[in-house]
């Protein structure tokens, strides 16, 4: 049984899914994305078929197996969010952009500008979050928040085809609540700083005085 065409609001929907979503795990955007459209779950628009090849889905099934463990790692996961700067972003991008194919309209330059920004945002949040919960000396937290993402990433893929406007509104929340994180996790890195600034000062005076 043929699928009903997307319309446009579900198209975006699923773009700044797969934006988002890279930002996070982008291996396990591709190849659960790449998988759906194998299995037949779901008819993948535009230029997303690629994702569903034999070899995209080996290489991605891979990545996403390197990824899983390299995340919950502490210090490796830092480094992992470092070297894949330059990748998911684009990545993001240009998965967005997918969505509506090679035609070049405004809808797919506006999914490009989307996926990209909406990457960004969730890799940025999510590299200084996890650089933040490495600063604990216990491993569950680093490991609940590795899970929390992998967890996110297919919910997250589920609502953009299933429930377009849930997914749009959930979206929004989770960016404000981003924001509000970053501005929280902003104010305490600062105010440590100066406090060991100001340590680091009160040493150095006591130790001029005591050599005067």
């Amino acid at each position: 049984m043929a699928m009903p065409p997307l319309d446009t609001p579900q198209l975006l929907a699923i773009a700044a899914a797969l934006g988002w979503a890279s930002g996070l795990r982008l291996y396990a955007v591709v190849f659960l994305t790449g998988l759906a459209g194998r299995l037949g779950w779901v008819d993948l628009p535009g230029d997303l078929t690629v994702l569903q090849h034999p070899l995209m889905l080996t290489a991605s099934g891979f990545m996403l197996f390197v990824e899983f463990f390299a995340d919950k790692i502490p210090g490796i996961d830092s480094l992992w969010d470092l070297v894949h700067t330059l990748v998911r972003i684009p990545a993001g991008a240009a998965l967005a952009a997918a969505v509506f194919g090679a035609d070049p309209t405004v809808w797919t330059m506006a999914a490009a500008l989307m996926g990209g920004t909406m990457a960004a945002t969730s890799h940025i949040a999510k590299a200084t979050t996890r650089a933040a919960v490495n600063t604990s000396p216990e491993p569950f937290s680093n490991v609940g928040m590795s899970l929390l993402g992998d967890a996110a990433v297919p919910i997250a893929l589920w609502l953009s085809w299933t429930h377009p406007l849930l997914f749009a509104v959930l979206l929004f929340a989770v960016l404000l609540a981003v924001v509000l994180v970053g501005m929280v996790a902003t104010i305490w890195w600062l105010s440590r700083f100066l406090r060991q600034l100001a340590t680091r000062v009160t040493r150095w005076r006591s130790t001029s005085l005591q050599r005067s």
